[in-house]
């Protein structure tokens, strides 16, 4: 059974211009579909096809990513983006699933956008090895990643927080 174009490039309904293009499919198909139609006249491109029903297309296409960028940059909102993320810190220290002071380091990252490990017990205000069991129970939530034991670290934005952090990202379920 063929997939439809859509669930093909299935993104879990995550911004993308697929999304955009979902919530327009018989616009996106019809400019889609001029753009096998012939040229018109001597002024409408030199191939086969049409260069002005391209031209539409693309028009289109880049309308709904700009309209996807502006969803996106409502969605994150910065300055609510750190507010969340930091209630969701405080909130699972309280829980105690995190250590104290991990908020800090999340804070610092959002600023910094990356950040030294030797950094860290500096951040904190503790000791080396607190520091790294910080980093550690972070980590181990998946809001910290490092390309390797010892390298920087840097936000993640992990799925299972997305609806806390990131809300509206994606579609309800019903």
């Amino acid at each position: 059974m063929a997939a439809t174009w859509l669930s093909a490039l299935d993104t879990g309904a995550i911004w993308s211009a697929v999304r955009g293009l979902a919530r327009n499919v018989q616009s996106y198909k019809s400019h889609l579909a001029n753009c096998d139609l012939p040229r018109r006249n001597d002024l409408d491109g030199r191939g086969d096809l049409s260069e002005e029903t391209l031209a539409e297309f693309t028009g289109f296409f880049l309308g709904t990513c700009i309209d996807q960028v502006g969803f996106m940059e409502g969605l994150v909102q910065s300055d609510r983006l750190r507010a969340r993320i930091l209630l969701w810190a405080e909130e699972e220290v309280k829980r105690k699933a995190l250590p104290p002071k991990s908020g800090a380091i999340l804070e610092a990252l959002l600023y910094r956008g990356e950040l030294p490990r030797a950094d860290v017990a500096g951040i904190v205000g503790t000791g080396e090895r607190q520091a790294r069991r910080i980093v550690s129970a972070l980590a181990g939530r998946g809001v910290l990643t490092s390309e390797s034991s010892y390298g920087a670290l840097r936000l993640a934005f992990p799925a299972t927080l997305a609806a806390r952090w990131l809300p509206g990202l994606f579609a309800e379920q019903a």
